[in-house]
């Protein structure tokens, strides 16, 4: 949300977003810079160790220290073009800016410059975007594009964005790569870049996402890939989390962050961006920016566990349900910047940072607030008092940021005043910042960017904390075992679920086809599965579910996933322990009600339904249902037996 609204959303209802002529075969890829080993840390960030990974609320290095993402986006390479007129005039570029679809400056400015400027903010980290077009693009950028970097004459615009990766990690910064647009132009209105796949499959958008996962998987700080930048509506239809179709956003990311970590980095923390807009911007007409609210009810659970992110954008002219249009599309709905302080926390706790705050939940993750920013000219009280307020909440919450956006002009080409003043830096035609920008005195936003970057922050070592991971049948198979995909379709035909590697299947539902998995270090090293699919394992005297079907493990086995074929119970999914089991059991009834822990842990898990769950100092062994006329056949009862002691 970066253009005065910045494309006006509301002339949804007018027009469709431009759609840019299908992209050129991509090009063989190249190998990334690597890291220099001969790089100073102390002339960079602050040493730290990839890759990168999560532990409840905290994003920390491969030592288990915190890694705070204290970030800038270098737009640029995304696109500049508004979408009109003659795309070689820089009047039709965002704030006059041609960036010749690369990062922006390197035209002005020598990168080792840029990069010493990026240490004087106090960053460790550059949120880099891209367009899947620029992936694609075979022509040379021109020589004016990075006249104040000759070596990058006759590159392609991918070849660009390669060096400038490289520079950074031997600088000692991590990168985010961010897909941001389809389309090289400017984000983020009727575009055409409106969802993940607006101009290609999803399937497409993948592929291009492990081309490029692979192309810098030698290089361990590029630590992340964020999937997709504002996630929003077109003319016609609006983006969901869990509706299953082809708008599904929760349902793509996961697909796409699992292709990632399987063919391309299992390294790389994965950003999953909540939903920017749905619905028509007019009163009286349903429209907001649901945000993170939906992972409350339905998270993600990857197939490599500890590398979940979530991302929101917050800027002052929008609001919950404000799309910051004025005029045509302005509704009566607070904007952020009209709010108290008080008010402003309690919409970002509701919208995002419940994910953090709340933890020991299946939703718990970092963070990241991938995208704020406001004008250096701005004069307003309001929208001055809302940034204030804004990196006050960050640096008191303790939260992982990026400023949008990092780079921009103060000059046209000629010399004349222009540019983009919500740049953190600004340089002219000449490469010179020219008292413009948040390190000279004159910026008024100096003072709370410093307090930001430099408030008291948690540091050291982060214990690992026990993990919560939502399991989901509603529209598709959710495997997120490594060790059950390797081996194969265990229930051909039924919906499948299984816990990932590392956990134990803690809860079910009654209803809905949810499950709850829990950290474990029970399963035995070499893997193996047992599919459970009658009552052979029950032993004599041991009906703990009388009347009803009990799929229950083979001694020294514990619950890792499910399957259902329409409400009814299908199969049992076990894996062997490492160690050997044994204990109290008892029965828990899910049926006619909850029946869970003291505190819940792990959260709710299947909002609206019934549900049953374990202790936590418990396993599951056996799952019970019936098929008797009258009554439901989905699960009914879990077995749970007490875990080893010592």
């Amino acid at each position: 949300m970066k253009s005065l609204v910045r494309v006006l959303l509301s002339v949804l209802l007018l027009t469709g977003g431009a759609v840019l002529p299908a992209a050129a075969p991509a090009l063989a890829a190249v190998p990334a810079v690597p890291d220099s080993p001969g790089s100073p840390e102390a002339a960079g960030p602050a040493p730290w160790t990839p890759p990168l990974s999560t532990r409840g609320r905290y994003i920390v290095d491969a030592r288990g220290e915190r890694f705070r993402l204290r970030s800038g986006n270098w737009d640029g390479a995304q696109g500049s073009w508004n979408g009109f007129g003659d795309r070689d005039d820089p009047a039709t570029h965002h704030a006059g800016q041609d960036s010749h679809g690369i990062p922006l400056g390197l035209d002005r400015v020598p990168l080792a410059a840029l990069l010493a400027d990026f240490r004087a903010l106090g960053l460790n980290s550059v949120r880099l975007p891209f367009s899947n077009e620029m992936l694609h693009t075979g022509a040379p950028v021109p020589d004016a594009a990075v006249a104040a970097n000759p070596a990058l004459r006759g590159r392609t615009p991918l070849q660009v964005y390669d060096a400038v990766v490289g520079a950074l990690t031997d600088a000692g910064f991590a990168v985010i790569l961010n897909n941001h647009t389809g389309t090289t132009r400017w984000c983020c209105g009727l575009d055409g870049n409106e969802r993940w796949n607006s101009t290609r499959s999803t399937a497409q958008w993948a592929d291009d996402w492990v081309f490029l996962a692979r192309r810098y998987r030698d290089n361990p700080r590029v630590v992340g890939a964020d999937l997709y930048n504002e996630v929003r509506r077109d003319t016609w239809d609006d983006p969901n989390w869990g509706l299953g179709d082809g708008h599904d956003w929760q349902a793509a990311a996961e697909e796409a962050a699992d292709r990632i970590l399987t063919e391309a980095n299992p390294d790389l923390i994965i950003v999953i961006e909540g939903i920017n807009w749905t619905g028509i911007p007019a009163d009286g007409l349903p429209h907001g920016r649901p945000a993170l609210t939906p992972a409350r009810t339905l998270s993600h659970t990857l197939v490599v566990s500890n590398k979940l992110v979530y991302s929101a954008h917050f800027y002052g002219y929008t609001g919950p349900h404000h799309s910051g249009a004025t005029g045509l599309g302005e509704t009566h709905d607070p904007r952020y910047q009209d709010m108290s302080r008080d008010q402003l926390e309690q919409a970002l706790y509701d919208q995002a940072f419940f994910v953090s705050a709340e933890t020991g939940t299946h939703f718990t993750a970092p963070v990241w607030i991938s995208e704020f920013g406001i004008g250096s000219d701005e004069t307003g009280a309001a929208p001055r008092a809302w940034f204030q307020n804004m990196t006050g909440y960050l640096a008191s919450s303790d939260a992982d940021f990026a400023y949008w956006p990092l780079v921009g002009w103060s000059t046209t080409a000629q010399g004349a005043p222009g540019g983009d003043t919500w740049a953190l830096l600004r340089y002219d035609n000449t490469g010179r910042r020219a008292g413009s920008g948040v390190p000279d005195p004159a910026d008024w936003r100096t003072a709370p960017w410093t307090a930001l970057t430099t408030a008291p922050s948690r540091t050291g070592p982060v214990p690992a904390t026990p993990s919560w991971y939502q399991l989901s049948t509603d529209h598709r198979d959710h495997t997120a075992s490594l060790l059950s995909r390797a081996a194969g379709d265990w229930d051909p035909g039924a919906r499948k679920a299984v816990c990932p590697d590392g956990a134990r299947l803690a809860g079910l539902s009654h209803t809905g086809g949810r499950g709850l998995c829990s950290t474990s270090a029970l399963r035995a090293p070499g893997g193996g599965q047992t599919v459970v699919r009658d009552e052979f394992s029950v032993p004599p005297g041991g009906d703990w579910a009388t009347g009803y079907t009990k799929l229950q493990c083979p001694a020294g086995q514990f619950l890792i996933g499910y399957s259902l074929r329409g409400d009814r119970v299908s199969a049992a999914l076990c894996a062997p322990a490492g160690v050997p089991l044994a204990g109290s059991a008892r029965t828990v009834w899910f049926d006619r009600g909850d029946d869970r822990p003291a505190g819940a842990p792990g959260g709710d898990y299947a909002w609206g339904h019934f549900k049953g769950q374990c202790a936590p100092t418990e396993y599951a062994a056996g799952i019970a249902f019936t098929a008797r006329a009258g009554f439901r056949p989905s699960p009914a009862s879990l077995l749970c037996r007490a875990l080893p002691t010592g």
